[in-house]
């Protein structure tokens, strides 16, 4: 089977709490790994992370009763899985922070002394409130707006600043020294090599909030805590220390931020208020599991065992576990995170704890080649302590070809061979499968003599893979596919040449087979951004034998799965309809959200067809509709032929007046495709309910959208409607068939899907 078609996608749910720093971690769905875990690896064998980072996936696989071992060199990322482990109930929350409230700072609580450094005045009333958020100007000296909601009048929302809010800005940047040495100091001393760079980081931060968070890490100190409360607290800061960088963008139009880039416009949120509103991310109800330090045992019960280092120093004792599979997350290069997970392991834990991650607050610029490299100084030692044909399954989060072609050849640099890939959109986890194979053996197959023709096998499969989905694609889909094509040859492994070497062969060899492939036609694509716009084959419209579009087997199937399966949870339609179309075909939710829109009902989660599209009612309404033609064309003085099932004739059979294609479906794609007749008098009659899908699938396909023009789509409604007409005549039919023409549903509607 093709690499491209070989692994069905497994859906899971969004997770109903994000959890803390979710702006910085893979955004994966709840489910997958369980649902890959019970499919390929009994229960209670050892599972290996060698990334460790997603919290989230070892949590979710020592719950599905596995004994997962975890390699996270990062102490934040370490926290994170402690605590998502071992969750704390919210009362332990509430009382830590009811401790830190009323906890001293002179001769006020410190509740309210750091409440004050956000005081600004209602525009309405004019009494004192607490303001949420300051809103900033990059560079600016002082705030241009407020955030805030006034208990007294009810006003609320940004306004701009009055001259009282410069005022506090301006003392606190007057009195900025001290606070910014001390919370300096906790990361780096004087005579640290790496004080700079955590000089640079600090940069990040504005006087208020840094004076916000030094008085609160001093007073963490100072308290007397149970182990509870304080890991409350220090969860608490965390969360904070997040929210009072300059990295919130306003308006939010880069949520996850990747580089220390202060945005042009940005927040500055109340510390104070994030500490508060923190306890709602870290309290999600999830049971705790097992959590022990490398080392120590698990049962067989399944838990976490985490080794606090890198998977390479781990490498030389791991052969005492036996590790069945490896389940991971593909980080993708985030400077921002890595140097504030260093700067806020130093505030919350000390120098000890930041100096193994000191690297991170080194490195300043990240290109895929030294990604590439990174991933590869994972996968090497994991391909020594593995045994043979174990398997990985990789999710690879907001995915992108570069980033995708820099896993690829990391793995089969390391010696794992590509088993399957699975992609929905570019805004959903792409699955990977390796297994562990030979290197040494593919190194001698993998010559520059075998792999001197692979622009034929990138062009062969983006042709292949082109046809079967029966419409244009992403670019990122025909990545893909020439990425696993070429893995099927070997072709991904290096050449007696460094990785980075290979990439840009990798990404080269991509590039220049698409371009020079005359049939390949691009629709609204850049030229200098072969990502921008949509793929597809260059098509005569003629080809009678020609692959159904992928929409319209997806509106088949999603049809059939409900109609025998009323009540159907929306994850149930998923698990079915990609096993249909697995891998690279897996269609994405807004499709699947579209036909159940067109054809369903939900109740109490569940999905039914409406009673309207119970096959016996589409047959009844089809035969309604056939004697309406032929009522309505009596009328206007034609004669109906019924030239098959579905298509009807107005006057002579051979050149006639009108031809009427009947359809209970949104399927046309054949019709548009195959009609011999003048398209100024060819009519497609369907149900008013696929107007808004039919509307999607040209939005989807231009080529469909192309194809359409000239069409006029007619609704039932609007037929039952002019056979009551009493008097009608051709021009009036005319006039009225082009009333009730097919329109969307407003843009982001299926977005919910």
């Amino acid at each position: 089977m093709d690499i491209f078609s070989a692994l069905p996608y497994i859906p899971g749910t969004r997770p109903k709490n994000p959890g803390p720093l979710a702006r910085f971690l893979p955004p994966l769905e709840d489910g997958v790994a369980a649902a890959w875990l019970v499919e390929h690896v009994p229960a209670g064998a050892w599972v290996l992370d060698p990334f460790g980072a997603s919290p989230q996936l070892a949590v979710e696989a020592a719950r599905a009763g596995y004994r997962v071992l975890v390699a996270a060199n990062n102490p934040v990322l370490r926290f994170l899985l402690e605590m998502a482990a071992d969750p704390l109930p919210e009362s332990d929350f509430k009382a830590a922070l009811a401790e830190l409230a009323v906890s001293r700072k002179g001769d006020e609580r410190l509740e309210a002394h750091l409440q004050a450094l956000y005081q600004t005045e209602c525009a309405k009333c004019q009494r004192t409130v607490t303001a949420r958020a300051f809103l900033w100007r990059k560079d600016a000296q002082t705030p241009f707006a407020r955030v805030y909601e006034c208990p007294a009048c009810g006003d609320a929302g940004e306004r701009l600043t009055i001259p009282a809010d410069d005022e506090r800005a301006a003392a606190a940047a007057a009195g900025a020294g001290l606070p910014r040495a001390r919370v300096l100091e906790r990361v780096a001393p004087l005579n640290d090599p790496d004080r700079e760079y955590v000089e640079d980081a600090l940069d990040h931060y504005l006087p208020r909030a840094i004076y916000a968070l030094g008085t609160l890490l001093n007073r963490l100190d100072g308290l007397s805590l149970s182990p509870e409360r304080r890991r409350a607290l220090t969860a608490l800061l965390l969360t904070a220390s997040d929210a009072a960088n300059t990295l919130w963008p306003h308006p939010t139009e880069r949520p996850r931020p990747r580089q220390l880039t202060v945005p042009g416009q940005f927040y500055e949120n109340n510390v104070w208020l994030a500490i508060e509103e923190g306890i709602n991310t870290w309290t999600d109800g999830g049971a705790s599991v097992q959590l022990v330090t490398w080392p120590e045992k698990l049962p067989e019960s399944g838990g976490i065992c985490l080794f606090e280092g890198r998977l390479k120093d781990l490498a030389v004792h791991v052969d005492k576990v036996p590790v069945r599979a490896v389940l991971t997350a593909l980080p993708r290069p985030n400077q921002a995170f890595w140097t504030l997970s260093a700067l806020w392991a130093g505030w919350l834990w000390g120098q000890d704890a930041v100096e193994p991650f000191k690297v991170a607050l080194r490195r300043r610029r990240y290109d895929w080649a030294w990604h590439a490299a990174a991933l590869q100084s994972v996968m090497r030692p994991l391909f020594e302590l593995l045994a043979p044909e174990t398997l990985v399954f990789g999710l690879l989060a907001e995915p992108e070809p570069s980033f995708l072609s820099a896993a690829l050849a990391a793995a089969a640099a390391s010696g794992f061979d590509l088993q399957g890939l699975a992609l929905r959109t570019a805004h959903d986890p792409l699955q990977i499968l390796w297994q562990r194979g030979d290197l040494e053996m593919k190194e001698e197959i993998a010559s520059p003599a075998a792999r001197s023709d692979m622009l034929g096998w990138i062009q062969s499969a983006v042709g292949d893979y082109l046809r079967a989905q029966g419409e244009p694609a992403t670019y990122l889909h025909l990545h893909a596919v020439s990425l696993a094509a070429l893995a099927g040859r070997h072709g991904l492994l290096p050449s007696r040449g460094a990785l980075d070497e290979s990439l840009t062969r990798l990404n080269a060899a991509v590039h220049a087979a698409l371009l020079g492939d005359s049939r390949l036609i691009r629709y609204e694509g850049s030229e200098h951004n072969l990502e921008v716009g949509l793929w597809g084959l260059r098509t005569n419209g003629t080809d009678g034998g020609r692959v159904e579009p992928l929409p319209d087997r997806v509106e088949m199937a999603v049809v059939r799965f409900v109609g025998r399966n009323p009540g159907c949870a929306l994850i149930e339609i998923e698990r079915d309809l990609y096993t249909q179309f697995p891998g690279l075909f897996t269609p994405p939710k807004v499709l699947v959200g579209a036909v159940l829109e067109s054809y369903g009902v939900a109740k109490d989660g569940g999905w039914r067809l409406r009673d309207e599209d119970a096959p016996s009612a589409r047959r009844a309404d089809l035969e309604e509709m056939a004697a309406l033609v032929e009522t309505i064309g009596g009328r206007l003085g034609y004669v109906t032929h019924r030239a098959g099932e579905k298509l009807l004739l107005w006057g002579d059979e051979a050149e006639p007046a009108y031809a009427f294609y009947l359809l209970a479906s949104a399927i046309v794609g054949r019709i548009l495709v195959e009609n011999p007749y003048p398209l100024a008098r060819s009519l497609i009659v369907l149900p008013g309910g696929r107007a808004g899908l039919l509307a999607y699938k040209q939005r989807r396909d231009p080529l469909l959208r192309q194809s359409s023009q000239g069409w006029r789509f007619v609704k039932f409604r609007l037929l039952r409607a002019l056979a009551e007409i009493p008097v009608i005549n051709r021009q009036t039919w005319e006039e009225q068939v082009n009333s009730d023409p097919i329109e969307g549903a407003p843009p982001g509607q299926m977005m919910m899907f």
